[in-house]
């Protein structure tokens, strides 16, 4: 279970499962479906926007989403996109399961991560900061 002080917190765009957002609840994350708030046509930019506000990391399998967060004008803001063959719920929380503890630090820092089905990226925000 997180550390409570240090818990990244997670807003799930339509296209990720309602049940990542139960588990990521089940692991003591703090964790919303954009469908729970009848938000479920924003668009990119606004569910970006939301993000911020929230100081919340966008789970995603949409690539644009990478894009905005690197153009993010030196805002604190994550984003984990899932690069998967295999998009099943189980196989994804899987991922998710197997990459938070390592890119924690960097996501509460400002990271774009994207998961596949083999290995993580982290792309540390503004894009050309040197990694640690």
């Amino acid at each position: 279970m997180p550390d409570d002080d240090a818990t990244l917190r997670f807003l799930a765009d339509m296209g990720v499962s309602w049940r990542v957002v139960e588990w990521l609840r089940s692991q003591g994350y703090d964790a919303k479906h954009l469908r729970e708030e009848g938000l479920g046509r924003l668009v990119d930019s606004d569910i970006f926007a939301k993000a911020l506000l929230e100081h919340r990391v966008v789970l995603t399998f949409d690539l644009d989403f990478g894009e905005i967060a690197a153009f993010s004008k030196g805002q604190i803001v994550s984003v984990i996109v899932f690069r998967l063959r295999n998009t099943r719920t189980p196989y994804v929380m899987e991922r998710l399961s197997s990459i938070l503890a390592d890119t924690a630090d960097a996501l509460r820092e400002g990271a774009v991560v994207a998961v596949e089905d083999s290995r993580h990226r982290v792309r540390r925000l503004p894009i050309g900061r040197s990694e640690e």
